[in-house]
């Protein structure tokens, strides 16, 4: 793919790529213009990863409002009573819905990577690479910026540290089996068992957490939880997207809280124009599992999926002051690059269908065809630039990649009470990473090999993996200890006192500039 070119004297050396990634005439561009292009498309990938995040956010807190009803017998009037409970366990949707979710343009790239890959006997490097860096920009810069996201000397803690703890443990145990894997058992080589047993590892991380979760016995640890709301996210801007995309037919109204009266605190979408429809919830538990309901009339969709497309068609909002003219054309030139993204993401059906199951699909596939390009641009940049794919997976690709993780626990710490969902992403995203998005590219790829070409798969550059996992281990112990110890002193993981907040976060991006740093210097051959 590239070349490497000196003269007699050896004193100079250039490399030329001879792909390309669109049309041949690139390779008549000098190599630094073409890394230049090729890294403004691999920026606009993630601009687009950010958008599409945010109908992805919408569609899971869409599925995770499903009810169900259930029938029990009151034991005091043996009469039968109906209730609605939630579909969804908590603990269950921050695992399965918000970590997987958040985590699949990293297990997008890095099976794309393994199915480009199959008939090697090699694994690629850009799957194992951005899911390792991926997992450090997790933990690091996403916990950076949740610490100072709570308003000045608010708290957020951790409302069950059993649930945390499991994930914490499931976590760190996925890179001291990848470590064991390349180290250990069979140093520098991936047998199709290995490669089984990391993806089926994945069950036990749910199973564990719903344990803990429900306290059962022998399976979870002797921690009191904390009380915490009742809705996995707070509802006070969940349909925000809905009012801009239908403000003549879908309307979102509030019902205030009174300090003397239980909590009401209910949202009405509806279609038609005689007004708000309200309905108290009582706010005992033993009357209702919910203090907040969402009363849906019928929706007019094809509506809201046409004011989508209208949406995506205007510059901005009204209601932006600008100063400044240089900030207006700014802000322009901003929503015009935006503009393509809108257009495309405004074929994603509304969330309101099916209980947003549909829409969180669709995004699932947009963001598996940013993936897709995302890994050509990566090629071609480590073809022009002849840099270590490894060095650019652990830094551009994790960062860009890792950035709906970034958002959705950015929002969990900004509405929800408690800062279990924004933490736990961050735990379960690491899980994830190791357990399906290393697992099931490895599978596929030890499967082809074990019936087809009778051989292990080998991994390039293993002992670099293995150097990036040690300095993993030992910065996030810091990160941890941190954690804890605003626990202890502060009484919460996220927000209190803005000087200490600020100085927690560049505490976690000083680890994560340590990570990136020694992981890119080994993977070269440098160190």
């Amino acid at each position: 793919m590239w070349e490497i070119i000196s003269n007699s004297l050896g004193a100079t050396m250039e490399i030329t790529c001879d792909s390309y990634l669109l049309f041949q005439g690139e390779t008549n561009l000098s190599n630094g213009t073409r890394a230049f292009l090729y890294l403004l498309g691999l920026a606009y990938c993630f601009i687009g990863l950010s958008a599409i995040t945010s109908k992805f956010f919408h569609s899971m807190e869409n599925m995770m409002r499903q009810t169900k009803k259930v029938v029990w017998i009151d034991p005091d009037t043996n009469l039968p009573v109906v209730k609605e409970e939630k579909c969804w366990n908590y603990t269950i949707a921050d695992i399965s819905l918000l970590a997987f979710g958040t985590s699949f343009p990293q297990i997008s790239l890095a099976t794309i990577d393994a199915i480009r890959n199959i008939g090697q006997l090699t694994a690629g490097g850009l799957g194992p690479g951005t899911l390792v860096g991926s997992a450090a920009f997790d933990l690091f810069p996403i916990h950076a910026v949740c610490v100072v996201v709570p308003r000045a000397g608010s708290l957020k803690k951790i409302s069950d540290l059993g649930v945390w703890l499991v994930e914490l443990f499931w976590s760190f145990w996925a890179y001291i089996w990848l470590y064991i894997i390349l180290e250990v058992w069979t140093p520098n080589i991936i047998t199709l068992w290995e490669a089984l047993l990391t993806v089926l590892q994945f069950g036990l991380l749910p199973f564990h957490a719903y344990a803990q979760d429900k306290r059962w016995p022998y399976l979870s640890f002797p921690f009191e939880r904390s009380e915490r709301p009742e809705d996995w996210v707070p509802q006070a801007s969940a349909y925000n997207e809905g009012t801009e995309e239908s403000n003549d037919s879908c309307e979102v109204l509030e019902v205030g809280q009174n300090s003397d009266e239980n909590i009401v605190d209910i949202f009405s979408v509806h279609a038609s124009a005689s007004g708000a429809i309200y309905q108290n919830v009582p706010g005992s538990d033993t009357e209702e599992p919910t203090k907040r309901k969402i009363i849906e009339q019928d929706l007019d969709i094809l509506s809201i999926w046409k004011q989508q497309f209208i949406n995506a068609l205007m510059l901005g909002r009204a209601e932006f002051k600008m100063e400044s003219v240089y900030i207006r054309a700014l802000r322009i030139i901003w929503e015009l690059m935006l503009f393509p993204w809108r257009m495309l993401f405004a074929f994603v059906p509304p969330y309101q269908i099916a209980h947003g199951w549909i829409a969180f699909i669709c995004s699932l596939v947009f963001i598996s065809g940013i993936a897709y390009v995302v890994t050509k641009l990566t090629d071609q940049i480590s073809c022009v630039t002849g840099i270590n794919p490894y060095v650019i997976a652990f830094t551009a690709l994790a960062s860009g990649t890792s950035w709906p993780d970034l958002v959705a626990s950015k929002i969990a710490a900004e509405r929800q009470v408690t800062a279990d969902s924004a933490i736990a992403n961050i735990t379960c995203s690491n899980s994830v990473n190791i357990y399906v998005g290393i697992g099931v590219p490895w599978l596929i790829d030890t499967v082809y090999n074990y019936f087809v070409l009778r051989e292990p798969l080998y991994i390039n550059n293993a002992e670099g993996l293995s150097f990036s996992l040690l300095v993993f281990f030992a910065t996030s112990a810091g990160c941890i200890t941190v954690l804890v110890l605003r626990r202890l002193i502060l009484g919460a993981e996220l927000g209190g006192p803005r000087l200490w907040a600020w100085v927690t976060s560049i505490y976690f991006m000083l680890l994560w500039v340590v990570f990136v740093v020694l992981s890119s210097l080994r993977v070269s051959g440098i160190i």
